[in-house]
């Protein structure tokens, strides 16, 4: 993925389902962000994903829960 500085912003135009829409722009006043800004991060997370170039978030919280619940067995699972 190209890599930007935050600063470097192309201006485009899509369309987009009025539920999604209305969807995203009702997380963003909850989480206190931009509408682009959650946007942008939607398109990069879709882009790692679809390149494979890291685990999707769940994957992750769900390791890091395993890891934590099972740390006992897995070190006697290593032995």
């Amino acid at each position: 993925m190209p890599t930007t500085t935050r600063s470097q912003k192309v201006k485009f135009a899509t369309q987009a389902d009025p539920d999604v829409l209305e969807t995203l722009r009702s997380m963003a006043g909850k989480e206190g962000r931009r509408l682009q800004t959650l946007i942008d991060e939607a398109l990069r997370e879709y882009i790692e994903r679809k390149q494979g170039l890291s685990p999707r978030k769940h994957v992750m919280q769900a390791l890091q829960t395993s890891m934590a619940r099972h740390d006992g067995l897995y070190r006697k699972l290593a032995e």
